[in-house]
């Protein structure tokens, strides 16, 4: 999942930091946001509330650790995903 991320990343079809990704989210652009395990409760509902109002799916399974490394980056809380295939890729990649 952290190497998709990355992939993704590099191919330009993320989108990083809250306030970034939600604006995307408002425009349309965000298919997926990656949520982190350790983002506080104020991100968190932030997040889902936006999330549920443009009806986009939120995973949220990996730390801000992982994130930030998946993105060669240092405490990423929120990404989004702009990319239909990334984010099924992703979304199939998941904990089960």
């Amino acid at each position: 999942m952290i190497n998709t991320i990355g992939l993704a990343y590099r191919a330009r079809k993320v989108v990083v930091g809250t306030d970034i990704t939600l604006t995307a989210m408002r425009n349309g652009k965000v298919v997926l946001l990656l949520l982190a395990t350790d983002a506080s409760h104020t991100t968190k509902k932030k997040v889902y509330d936006k999330a549920k109002t443009y009806q986009v799916e939120v995973l949220e399974e990996l730390s801000s650790y992982d994130i930030s490394a998946g993105l060669g980056k240092v405490d990423i809380k929120v990404i989004g995903i702009t990319d239909r295939g990334f984010s099924q890729l992703l979304m199939s990649q998941r904990r089960k």
